[in-house]
């Protein structure tokens, strides 16, 4: 078994073998390093710190075999893929002749690494076509030097370059040692391909790169990792967040055959950030024995300031708090009293419990602690926070700590959390060097886990006599992700705000949105779609009560609520985050909301009747700069049997640059939004997580799934346009959607989550 994805950066042959074998690689050209910007921002660094110097991401081999490295983690989302598809489109490369390696942790090196916020893509497509397009050229300069003509009349196309007068040709690879000693091209004299030549961005006949290694069991994540002399550990961890070890006895647990040593962990108190939990690490030959030694531990717990956490009495703590004034964070005229001379007035309260990410793959990895340095393989979304954190815990610098990343077997944001890494490091170190993998159960990862919020949302409206919205209040309440960093925090940060809260566009005079306190009781932490997810609920959810309210047709009453097509600043919102993205290049565009509303409403049938017992509910939803609406169609049946026909969904994230795993994307959204929606619950008693597996924490199985799902993507006029994210967007409008169009089928609202049973009742 191998250690992990292929590595460009630490193979030995970039650095022995010269660069007439591989050239324009970072890690073999002595220059690159002293020709790297020193800063994150500007320069050859593009927004978020990523740089584009070729001489970083591409090594073309003296055969012409070209390999493209790839610094974002893959978890299904097709990110090294798509990554390599950029670059080699804009290289004019051979497909069949790239191979993808996966870079090193390290953000003085390539820049921010951190996968998530669904901005691979978004951040990086056109510092990959600057990549490639730089690469080419390099090619090009080389040849026309070889040839000793003017490099205007050298042309590159499908890793062949070509001189027009004379004929001749050369392979890439022939050029290629040639081409590693130029200097790289400033970006203003780069000549992108036309996008009517691309060979693979915008097809959907690229096949994945790690796609047969996958289904064919080869593909190494975390968990899989082998090292010579490896130990294996499982941590008891206190029940409670907050909770300390107060007494234990490890003497049966010593006797386990296999077990080598019980260590313990300290723990840090709330808020503990990405640092462990702590408890008792059982570290044995094997698993199964580290598993039996663990369930032969007697440990007397302190409980701490959560024990008393009931998610019952909690829900009814922030009902309260929803129905009282809160803390002001978007006000347009006179809410109060528009809503007292309202000809109708309507109230909604909606409920979303915690969630947990449950990827199919547990955290797992593997630390070997050496001297002053440690070496880390696993499955992370998190090179930059696994080295901080290790260097952290093991007090050594970040630049010690060496970060191979795996394939990563699910993450929807737990994995961006590397609380399981530090403890295999402080394991190594406790095993005087050893390499020692750490494995969470399933039980593990639902009760140590950074789970998703908890929130209650109200809303008012109030109509005209024509039915026409004159007031809208939102109090949204819920436990802030930084209160896991940062103590007394109690009001959701901006960023939460900003997914769906105070940046509605709805076309109202009169509008509040109030954030009243609400103090976290466990680790919240960021989760697929994040908070989007019962903003969304909430919002679209409320929109389809008003329309019933004035007796409209939810579609149509949704865009007149939408208004007409304009360019809104998200700041004109109260909006000041915007995912952190240029309010005029990314403003709220509500005629790319409209238009996918239209779209999802045509190709869905909207309009069209449907038998008793079925229904079609509308929602629609921007997050992470692109736009998605869903209509869903359901059937209840005796005894409130939920099934879901069918479901389209109509996307907008401007270009797109790999088709096939933008619907694959949006298909796993679609499942998991209604997963969540039907069955996703995560509850405390005595502040102590009640679910283990995946008995009690269920998820959409196959034969609760829609039986047809339909993409429909929206066309962008160019490549040069802003992209939105992919990995998200599609999960918030879902949830909304499904409830609404029960209400269709039945006449039932339900506005508390998970649905389980409550049609039955």
């Amino acid at each position: 078994m191998s250690d992990g994805i292929a590595n460009l950066s630490r193979r030995a042959v970039l650095m022995g073998l010269g660069a007439g074998t591989f050239i324009l690689a970072g890690g073999l050209a002595p220059r690159a390093r002293a020709e790297e910007p020193s800063k994150k921002y500007g320069g050859d660094a593009m927004p978020g710190g990523v740089k584009d110097d070729p001489r970083l991401f591409v090594a073309v081999a003296a055969d012409g075999a070209v390999t493209i490295l790839c610094h974002r983690a893959e978890m299904g989302q097709g990110v090294r893929t798509s990554w390599a598809m950029v670059i080699a489109d804009e290289m004019d490369a051979d497909w069949a002749k790239v191979t993808v390696d996966q870079a090193l942790g390290d953000e003085g090196r390539y820049g921010n690494q951190n996968t998530d916020g669904s901005r691979s893509m978004r951040h990086h497509f056109q510092a990959l076509r600057r990549i490639g397009a730089a690469a080419r050229q390099m090619l090009v300069q080389a040849a026309a030097t070889q040839w000793g003509v003017p490099v205007a009349e050298v042309t590159a196309e499908h890793h062949t370059l070509m001189h027009g007068p004379s004929g001749r040709r050369l392979g890439y690879g022939e050029v290629a040692a040639a081409a590693a000693a130029l200097p790289v091209p400033a970006r203003e004299t780069l000549v992108f391909k036309d996008p009517a030549r691309f060979r693979y961005i915008g097809r959907g006949d690229v096949g994945l790169v790690d796609g047969f290694d996958i289904t064919t069991g080869r593909a190494t994540y975390g968990i899989d990792v082998r090292r010579d002399g490896m130990v294996y550990a499982v941590v008891a961890r206190p029940p409670v967040y907050g909770g300390r070890v107060v007494h234990y006895d490890v003497d049966e647990a010593l006797k386990v055959p296999g077990v080598l040593k019980v260590v313990v962990l300290n723990a840090a108190p709330p808020p503990s950030g990405f640092l462990p939990k702590g408890g008792l690490a059982v570290v044995a030959e094997n698993t199964w024995a580290a598993l039996q030694g663990r369930e032969k531990l007697k440990i007397t717990w302190e409980d701490g300031p959560n024990a008393s956490y009931d998610s019952a009495a909690y829900r009814a703590e922030l009902e309260a708090a929803a129905r009282a004034p809160g803390q002001v964070v978007r006000d347009t005229g006179d809410v109060n009293g528009a809503l007292k001379t309202a000809a109708k007035r309507v109230t909604a309260e909606y409920y979303i419990p915690h969630l947990a990410q449950a990827p199919m793959e547990p955290p797992a990895a593997v630390a070997q602690v050496t001297g002053n340095k440690c070496e880390i393989w696993g499955s992370t979304q998190a090179p930059q926070a696994t080295r901080e954190t290790v260097a952290k815990v093991l007090s050594m610098p970040t630049e010690n700590v060496t970060v191979h990343q795996t394939l990563v077997g699910g993450g929807f944001g737990r994995k961006s959390k590397p609380d399981y890494i530090a403890e295999a490091a402080l394991l190594s170190r406790a095993m005087d060097g050893r390499p020692v993998k750490l494995t969470f159960t399933r039980q593990d990862d639902l009760h140590h886990g950074f789970l998703h919020t908890v929130s209650v949302e109200r809303l008012e409206g109030g109509l005209d006599a024509k039915g026409k919205p004159v007031a809208w209040l939102h109090r949204t309440v819920a436990p802030a992700i930084s209160a896991t960093f940062s103590a007394g925090v109690t009001h959701e940060g901006a960023s939460e705000l900003g997914m769906g809260a105070v940046n509605t566009p709805w076309v109202v005079p009169n509008l509040r949105v109030e954030n009243p306190e609400a103090v976290s009781h466990t680790r919240i932490g960021w989760f697929r779609s994040v908070s989007n997810i019962p903003h969304a609920f909430a919002v679209q959810s409320f929109v389809a009560e008003l329309a019933a309210a004035a007796g409209r047709d939810p579609k149509d009453f949704l865009l007149d609520l939408i208004g007409p097509p304009r360019q809104i600043n998200p700041a004109d919102m109260s909006d000041s985050w915007n995912y952190n993205e240029d309010p005029v290049a990314y403003a709220y565009d509500t005629g790319r909301l409209r238009g996918v509303v239209e779209r999802a409403a045509k190709e869905a049938g909207w309009g069209k009747p449907l038998p008793k017992g079925q229904g079609r509910g509308i929602a629609a939803h921007r997050s992470f700069a692109s736009y998605a609406a869903a209509v869903v169609q359901v059937t209840v049946g005796a005894q409130g049997k939920l099934t879901i026909p069918r479901v389209d969904i109509a996307f907008d994230c401007g270009p797109v640059i790999n088709p096939d795993r933008v619907r694959a994307q949006l298909e796993g959204a679609v499942t998991q939004g209604i997963s969540l929606a039907t069955l996703g619950e995560i509850s405390f008693k005595a502040g102590q997580v009640q679910q283990n597996n995946f008995d009690s924490y269920e998820v959409t199985r196959i034969d609760a799934a829609p039986r047809d799902i339909r993409i429909h993507l929206m066309p962008a006029a160019t490549y040069d346009a802003p992209l939105g994210g992919v990995g998200e967007p599609g999960v918030p409008p879902i949830a909304p959607a499904l409830l609404n169009a029960v209400f269709a089928a039945t006449g039932k609202r339900i506005r508390s989550l998970p649905i389980r049973d409550q049609l039955r009742t």
